[in-house]
This record gives structure tokens, C-alpha cells and sequence, in this order.
């Protein structure tokens, strides 16, 4: 058994070191990228609060790009480049933009590289999540206010960083041959608004999307039963490609990923009997609709 101590990857993450030493020459180009777009908007004559509404986003988001504490999307960067008369300028930091946050993203907290580096070459992956929305299928907005809420609080920099570097464990969905997935997700997770409803309603919506796609069943474990193979806690089973089937358990600051046989071959089972007593996949889509619904 292998024991990796710090916060798992799917719930907040303490804040251990703030930023590893490589990640700091991005932040210090993102903070360049917003000193630029502050001086192009100062000098079109325009307030913070003038060009959020012409480029379509909000002041404070405006506030933070230029600080550095925000990636500026590439929507953004074109919507500037437009109202700024930027001379192409913003276009191309827009790539350099792209570039730098690929050097974030194949960065992960040293306690969770192992299990990172694993899920990267998974062929089977299913993810038991009893308290939050599995990381592979959160959406940027939703990950970006688990993090937001971390405590102690993380700084912006360190946000952006984890943001980027869960987004980039999600290309594993799109990779073909696909690996084998599946997730039993309990309900209390769906009507939990994390972030505010448009927050939480781009997710269950893209939950949807997902739990819609051939060979990516989504089920939800329903409030009302009376019986659970869950009580013991979240945890993922994981087959690595040429390895053995393997077990990864996180509890608020230690996480565990479990390689003897016996244990592995018991959370199978326990894995099987959630299965069981959960919603089909097709009735937790229609749970998510109903739940969607309701507002």
C-alpha cells in the first residue's frame, strides 16, 4: 500500500507551497499580459467599467486580468484586440497565453503527481464522489469556486494554477481508444448550488452532455434509499495501462492509493453493490432534468 499525504485532487486544496518555482515565471507573464491591456485601455480613454461592458465582461473580471490574477480568455483577447485597436497585438499573446497555460496545467501538487500520472494512462477509471462533483467532470467555473472556497484560502495565483492543471486532466475523455469510465455520484452533490445557481446549472448541464455520450454512464445514488454501500467514504478504482487494478482514497488532508489485492478486490465489491442500488444512468439524467426543472 502507498500512502501520499496532502488534499486530494477533486475537493479544494490546502495551500501548501503557494506556487512551484517554475509556475512563477507564468504568473509573471500573466501579470505582464495584464499591465499591457491596461496601458492599451488607458490609453483608448476608457474606464475599467467602460470596457467590461464593450468587450462583454464583468468590471471585476477586467480588474483581475489586469492585475494578473485572471487568464484572460482568448474570447476576451479578441473582443480587446476589436475595441482597443491593439495592432494585432493581443492576437498573438493570445498563442503565448495558450503556451503558458499548458506549462500550468502538467503541473499538480507534488502529493498529487502520483495519482495524476496514473489517471493520465488509466484504461479504467470509476469514481465513487459522495460530497462533491468528480474533478473530471467539473466544469471550469465550478472548479475555479471549489477552489475559490478552499480553506485557508488560496491565493489568485494558485486558483488559476489548479484550474488549469484540472482541466488538463480531463483530456483524458476525448482520447481515443477511450478508457473505460464510470461514476456514482450522490445526489446531495446535485442540489448543492456550489457557486451560485448559473454557477451550478452550467454544471448539471454539462453533466448531461457527458452522462449522454456512448460508454460514459453517470449515476446518481438517490437521496431516499435505505440502504448504501457507500457509508465508508468516496474513492476511485483505477487500471493503469499494464498494471494491476488500484484503489485511491482521499480523506481531508491525507490520500491513499491502495495496491494490495484483497483490499482492491473488497472495494470492487463495494463498487458493484452502489452500482446496484443506485438510479440507472438513464434515470439520473432524468433526475439532473427534474433537478434543473425546479428553479
Amino acid at each position: 500500500m502507498t500512502e501520499v499525504r496532502g488534499t486530494g485532487g477533486d475537493s479544494g486544496d490546502v495551500a501548501r507551497p503557494q506556487l512551484d518555482e517554475d509556475l512563477s515565471e507564468v504568473s509573471d507573464f500573466l501579470r505582464a499580459v495584464g499591465k499591457q491591456i491596461k496601458l492599451l485601455r488607458e490609453r483608448a480613454g476608457l474606464t475599467q467599467k467602460e470596457f467590461a461592458k464593450e468587450v462583454g465582461y464583468t468590471e471585476s473580471l477586467i480588474g483581475a486580468v489586469e492585475q494578473g490574477k485572471r487568464t484572460p480568455q482568448r474570447e476576451l483577447l479578441v473582443a480587446a484586440e476589436r475595441v482597443l485597436d491593439a495592432g494585432g497585438l493581443l492576437l498573438v499573446i493570445a498563442d503565448d497565453i495558450e503556451r503558458a497555460k499548458a506549462k500550468a496545467r502538467v503541473r499538480h501538487p507534488e502529493w498529487f503527481r502520483g495519482y495524476a500520472g496514473l489517471e493520465a494512462v488509466a484504461e479504467e477509471l470509476h469514481c465513487v464522489s459522495l460530497y462533491s462533483v468528480p474533478g473530471l467532470l467539473q466544469t471550469e467555473a465550478h472548479a475555479r469556486a471549489v477552489f475559490s472556497m478552499s480553506q485557508p484560502l488560496l491565493s489568485e495565483e494558485v486558483i488559476e494554477t489548479r484550474v488549469a492543471a484540472r482541466m488538463a486532466r480531463q483530456e483524458i475523455l476525448a482520447s481515443w481508444p477511450r478508457a473505460v469510465f464510470s461514476w456514482v455520484i450522490d445526489e446531495s452533490v446535485l442540489r448543492r448550488p456550489l457557486g451560485g445557481w448559473d454557477v451550478h446549472e452550467q454544471q448539471l448541464r454539462h453533466l448531461l452532455k457527458v452522462g449522454s455520450m456512448r460508454g460514459m454512464p453517470i449515476q446518481v445514488m438517490p437521496l431516499d434509499r435505505t440502504e448504501s454501500a457507500g457509508t465508508g467514504g468516496p474513492f476511485i478504482l483505477i487500471t493503469p495501462k499494464g498494471r494491476p487494478q488500484m484503489a485511491y482514497i482521499e480523506v481531508q488532508t491525507s490520500s491513499r492509493l491502495i495496491t494490495a489485492q484483497e483490499e482492491v478486490r473488497i472495494m470492487n465489491a463495494r463498487y458493484g453493490a452502489l452500482r446496484a442500488q443506485a438510479h440507472t444512468p438513464q434515470e439520473s439524467l432524468s433526475l439532473i432534468e427534474k433537478i434543473l426543472g425546479e428553479r
